[in-house]
């Protein structure tokens, strides 16, 4: 039976509501303990590592009992609706330090509801994700779901990375946490409603855990893809982690173009950033119609040829003073992004296709788990390679803001974010040339 358009826009709901929380995790949580409760940096970041560490350690279990979870709401739903609340609720508590504790009190009490929100966070995106195995078997479908599911994600980075920070300056960041909890939990629930007619796979995978990620890590088409989308994520982190430098000190606002205003009220960073975010959102359609016209894999090479040429571009012009010119240049590097954000994520459910068809183990939620874990851990990695070059380039920490780096370091910086993303992303096509394309060939027979 096929999807309706509501089911369709309404599974990709969902991911605004995800999408909020791991943009303020990610914007916030450091900030908060460096700058509320005066944590010294290198703590503050351990602490955020190892959160991290504890969510991939429960990324395989929650993705292999959901698996063989039985409800009338179907193997996903009961976890999604219990997880947003369990996400927004430790995301709202973490930043609600009690006044008076020592160091290690308030410590102990960020790691601890931290960690709850993770396990919340983990509880509704694993099994979000495997829905897009189990709901349809159909490849254009899974291209127009994860449109849709990509282009709301995009408005969450808008309101996490815009509305967000905003408020937690202007009423404190728990009471900020806790205005845009609805909005988490809603989006997130709204979606299950709409989505409650949908097509399931009622068949659930009595098989032990050990044997669920034997099949798992047995597809090699998938394993390969999860590895390369690991690889891709690495490379679009650099560029974010790098985009608050270069907003600093390769982008400068002369004064004298159509959107020095606009730069001057937003700051450059959010500019930049929302000029990303629209060029993302608006690429999702062409990126829909081009992969039913000439297939994902040849549609996501070509967008990651268009993001290293843009890339390279970026390189050329940097630094710049031309706001105007650099906004323009950052909407068709979104637009190019939305190939990474959207295609990989309609191929994967294929590849899962394949192993049920062999074995009859419908296990969406392990593959889900295991596809995640690359994301997570490039994303982990991202600020630490970028911070080691730059402190081999011999940049300088300030308090101040901005301080006058060396040449050295300021060449590192735009390397760093352009070339060196570009190069990546050049592995990448590569790997899904000659590695991925022929496995997914014998695998899918197309």
């Amino acid at each position: 039976m096929a999807l309706s358009l509501g089911q369709k826009a309404g599974w990709g709901l969902a991911d605004m509501g995800i999408v909020v929380f791991v943009v303020v995790k990610q914007l916030l949580v450091l900030v908060f303990l460096t700058s509320v409760l005066g944590v010294p940096v290198g703590i503050a970041g351990f602490v955020t590592t190892a959160v991290l560490i504890f969510d991939m350690i429960t990324d395989p279990l929650v993705g292999h009992y959901s698996d063989r979870t039985h409800s009338r709401f179907g193997r996903r739903a009961p976890w999604m609706a219990v997880g947003a609340v369990v996400m927004a609720a430790g995301m709202a508590a973490l930043f609600a330090v009690p006044d008076g504790l020592p160091l290690a009190g308030d410590l102990a009490w960020v790691i601890a509801f931290f960690g709850v929100a993770t396990i919340g966070f983990t509880m509704v995106a694993i099994p979000f994700s495997a829905q897009a195995g189990e709901m349809t078997q159909d490849p254009r479908e899974r291209s127009a779901m994860t449109g849709w599911r990509m282009g709301f994600a995009s408005v969450g980075i808008l309101i996490g990375g815009a509305l967000v920070p905003g408020l937690a300056a202007n009423m404190g960041y728990a009471m900020a946490a806790v205005a845009v909890s609805p909005l988490i939990i809603g989006a997130i629930w709204i979606s299950l409603f709409a989505t409650r007619k949908a097509p399931r796979l009622a068949q659930d995978a009595p098989i032990p855990l050990k044997e669920a990620y034997r099949l798992v890590f047995n597809n090699r088409a998938f394993m390969v893809l999860a590895a390369l989308y690991g690889v891709m994520t690495l490379a679009i982190a650099l560029i974010t982690a790098g985009l608050p430098f270069a907003a600093i000190y390769l982008i400068v606002d002369a004064g004298d173009n159509a959107l020095s205003g606009v730069a001057e009220a937003l700051t450059t960073l959010s500019l930049m950033f929302a000029a990303f975010v629209v060029g993302s959102i608006v690429s999702q359609a062409f990126w829909v119609r081009l992969s039913n016209q000439i297939g994902k894999l040849a549609a996501l090479q070509g967008g990651l040829v268009l993001y290293v040429t843009l890339l390279c571009g970026l390189f050329s012009v940097l630094p710049s003073v031309n706001v105007t010119a650099m906004a323009g240049m950052f909407v068709l590097a979104g637009f190019a992004n939305g190939s990474y954000q959207q295609i990989p994520w309609a191929l994967y459910p294929d590849l899962m296709d394949v192993t049920r068809a062999k074995t009859g183990a419908a296990i969406e939620g392990a593959f889900s788990a295991v596809w995640l874990f690359g994301q997570k851990l490039a994303n982990a990695l991202a600020p630490l390679v970028l911070g080691l070059f730059l402190q081999a380039a011999g940049w300088l920490e300030t308090t101040a803001g901005v301080v006058t780096q060396e040449p050295s370091a300021i060449t590192m910086l735009h390397v760093a974010i352009t070339l060196i993303p570009a190069a990546i992303l050049v592995v990448s096509l590569l790997g899904l040339a000659l590695v991925y394309r022929p496995l997914a060939q014998a695998a899918l027979g197309r």
